[in-house]
């Protein structure tokens, strides 16, 4: 499949999870995938001050917002926000003077996170519509960039974390939670879409993963293991800063 095909089936198989949610369900990003923690890397406390249909459609892997380090007044951008609850709780984390933005390109991912931040209360989130793969928000307007395991469902992923580190301001801080593959997975996981579009066939190594940041531009990089998710992969917390 190429670039295309890649993205049109994640952005069908999110927009299906979505609809799941807003029914009553619970989303999970594939059967059979591990990888689909959902929402148990969060506290109670977190969970409770926030809709329960933002944690039924929770598809993270972890969560972002603990090496982010906010900061009352910041920017923080979430990319893929899928649901909201990562835009919901750095929003809380910012307060009034701060904002925080969410990206994705999936319209039934988009309404439900607006549903949840009206109903949360929340005032200082924005949800914007497009590819994390051209971030619609000026150079060097963020302060954060946060995502949680959607990097790695992108078929261009060096272009994803060159536009993190493009919109980041001088000194700002790039903070997610993604899927990291090991060095010897194999050409048949590589190869399935279900294990595609279930955040394990797309993932870089740790190696290119930090080549990337590197090549960004991005200083004092970081990738720890939090848990495996599969038997080639594992979920990270990965960190990195902008110079200046």
């Amino acid at each position: 499949m190429d670039d295309s095909q890649v993205t049109e089936a994640v952005r069908s198989r999110y927009a299906e999870l979505a609809v799941v949610a807003t029914e009553g369900g619970v989303s999970c990003c594939g059967d059979g995938v591990e990888c689909c923690f959902g929402p148990s890397a969060y506290s109670e406390a977190e969970l409770s001050a926030l809709p329960q249909l933002a944690a039924n459609v929770s598809l993270g892997c972890g969560n972002p917002t603990l090496v982010a380090q906010l900061q009352p007044g910041q920017v923080v951008l979430d990319l893929g926000s899928g649901g909201g609850i990562d835009v919901l709780l750095s929003a809380k984390r910012v307060g009034p003077a701060g904002k925080a933005y969410g990206l994705d390109m999936t319209d039934e991912m988009l309404a439900v996170a607006r549903r949840n931040a009206a109903e949360s209360g929340v005032e200082n989130a924005e949800f914007l519509k497009g590819r994390i793969e051209s971030i619609p928000l000026p150079d060097a307007s963020v302060d954060v960039v946060i995502s949680n395991c959607v990097i790695n469902l992108s078929p261009d992923k060096a272009t994803v974390i060159s536009e993190a580190a493009r919109v980041l301001r001088p000194g700002g801080r790039f903070a997610v939670s993604d899927v990291i593959a090991d060095d010897d997975m194999d050409d048949e996981t590589r190869k399935d879409m279900q294990q595609w579009t279930g955040c394990v066939a797309g993932a870089l190594t740790r190696t290119e993963y930090l080549n990337h940041l590197h090549n960004a531009g991005l200083e004092a990089a970081e990738v720890v293991e939090t848990h495996r998710v599969h038997p080639n992969a594992g979920s990270c917390l990965i960190s990195a800063v902008k110079p200046g």
